[in-house]
């Protein structure tokens, strides 16, 4: 890749926090930089330098003009908001994500670009801190106990990055017989010269097999190495817990289950409006990402500012209307008026329901919910009611440990065992949980791309959307599912647009790449 780019390692300190931004890697002298090498010459800039790997992955580069930096790529902002607008039960009202949410983008189109740009920079800062900070113990400038905790948490970020590039650029896991069909370049190597750019230029596709044992490879040795327990940075239970998903996509309901069950620690707030109200300190949350006032994707980008303050995303009648979503679940929570949004979890403007789980709208604070207990415990549930011999009994459990926080009156409206008698019927119960516990988060495309192809609820390529735009006060109702009209027409599966092309700019740069481009782009 022509725009591979390095870790800058000045960072300006301040507060608690830094601010970091990167130079190109054949600029030999660049301004306010240090070199590679004087980065890991000590402690106190070897903890800098994981700072910015963690400023990365909630800034990113992309549109670095603005005053706070990118858009929130890949880990910011960017993956609420791109895994919501791909997907049917959120509406982009406005332009920013449309062609995301109307899937008319290209091999050129910014959002799905940077989705890879910024996720590789993201990656490269990672590889380059495992080696840093290798060498930097090799040498005694920190002790093995402080760098394996370092080492851990950027093969977590490595892990992570790369298995959020797969579900949009690949097919799910189970697309072929033992997943033999492409992936993405699994990197692994810190690029600081022009040697390793080279190299580096010839790297094509993995496999899905082969990303997703890496994938799991970096988390296990992130679960043994890692020492940090603090919710914003790796921690060894946020390894665990993003193991669930990782083998939920690979349909290894066993190691969902043996996983999950190493997690003792935590438990759901007892509102569902707990972990947003107290986003960096509760009982539920494993692994968030960092916003302060001082660092945030700014005004387009920030949670809060696209959700909440300029309203450019609101909930969709296709889930808001659904009879699974009881009328007086708490979730619902509307005490918003015509000058106050309230303090539930949802609000109103001119009739259509707005996420309200992100609240700072002036510092944009909010932190960046990348797992939490709740997914857990419901990959948990899908594991028991798939797995062979299914376990029923322990999905029910699971499954009514998310909802029945939020229920009006659980001992009334908690499902029970004659609710479900068929692991399809169970599955299908969870699998709807999901699309309500997880709504503005990001969640939902990451469940229509697995569920590809599934034997007991498949879809089949991307579900038809209310059309983009400000959806009609009416629309927003309770008391029928909501029929359509659907502006947005569903796109099946063996449409090339199912998957996102690999950026333009990749491909002219890299020969290998070049020929492996989705088919259909």
């Amino acid at each position: 890749m022509k725009n591979i780019y390095k870790l800058l390692i000045l960072c300006i300190a301040g507060i608690g926090m830094i601010s970091c931004s990167e130079e190109k890697i054949l600029d030999l002298s660049p301004v306010n930089n240090i070199s590679i090498d004087d980065a890991f010459s000590s402690a106190s800039l070897i903890e800098s330098s994981v700072n910015g790997m963690y400023n990365a992955a909630a800034i990113g580069q992309y549109n670095s003009t603005l005053p706070n930096g990118g858009r929130g790529y890949i880990w910011g902002a960017a993956f609420v908001q791109q895994g919501d607008c791909r997907g049917e039960d959120m509406v982009n009202t406005a332009t920013f994500y449309q062609l995301t949410y109307t899937a008319t983008y290209d091999a050129t189109t910014a959002n799905n670009v940077y989705y890879w740009i910024d996720g590789y920079r993201l990656i490269n800062r990672a590889n380059l801190i495992i080696e840093g900070v290798t060498n930097a113990v090799s040498k005694g400038i920190i002790t093995e106990a402080v760098g394996n905790d370092y080492i851990g948490q950027a093969k977590f970020l490595r892990a992570i990055t790369h298995f959020e590039l797969l579900n949009f650029f690949a097919r799910p896991y189970n697309y072929t017989t033992g997943a033999t069909h492409p992936g993405v370049p699994y990197r692994t190597v810190g690029i600081n010269t022009q040697a390793e750019i080279d190299s580096e230029l010839l790297k094509g596709r993995n496999t899905v097999a082969e990303c997703y044992d890496k994938i799991l490879a970096d988390l296990n040795d992130a679960e043994t190495l890692i020492t940090n327990t603090t919710l914003t940075k790796a921690s060894k239970n946020a390894a665990i817990a993003f193991k669930t998903r990782v083998y939920l996509h690979k349909r290894d309901w066993n190691n969902v289950i043996a996983e999950g069950n190493k997690l003792t620690t935590y438990t759901l707030t007892a509102s569902p409006s707990g972990v947003f109200t107290s986003n960096y300190s509760n009982t539920e949350s494993i692994f968030s990402i960092l916003h302060a006032a001082t660092l945030n994707p700014g005004v387009n980008a920030a949670l809060a500012s696209q959700y909440v303050r300029r309203t450019l995303v609101c909930i969709s009648p296709i889930i808001w209307r659904d009879p699974s979503w009881l009328v007086d679940d708490k979730r619902r929570e509307d005490n918003s008026t015509a000058t106050s949004k309230g303090t539930g979890m949802v609000f109103t403007t001119s009739g259509r329901k707005y996420t309200y789980k992100y609240k700072d709208e002036v510092n944009y604070t909010d932190a960046a919910p990348v797992i939490r207990y709740a997914e857990v415990l419901l990959n948990m549930a899908e594991a028991y009611a798939r797995k062979t011999p299914t376990d029923l009994p322990n999905a029910l459990a699971k499954l009514n440990q998310v909802r029945n926080r939020s229920l009006a009156d659980p001992a009334t409206q908690a499902y029970t065992a004659a609710s479900f008698t068929t692991p399809s019927t169970m599955v299908g119960a969870i699998l709807k949980e999901r699309r309500i516990e997880f709504l503005a988060e990001g969640r939902r495309w990451s469940d229509i791309h697995r569920l590809q192809g599934d034997d007991l609820h498949p879809i089949d390529g991307i579900p038809a959307k209310i059309a983009n735009g400000n959806p009609a006060a009416s629309t927003f109702t309770l008391g029928t599912p909501y029929t359509g009209p659907y502006g947005v027409a569903a796109i099946p599966a063996s449409d090339s647009r199912f998957l996102w092309p690999i950026p333009q700019v990749e491909l002219n740069a890299n020969p290998t790449l070049a020929t492996q481009q989705n088919p259909g782009w």
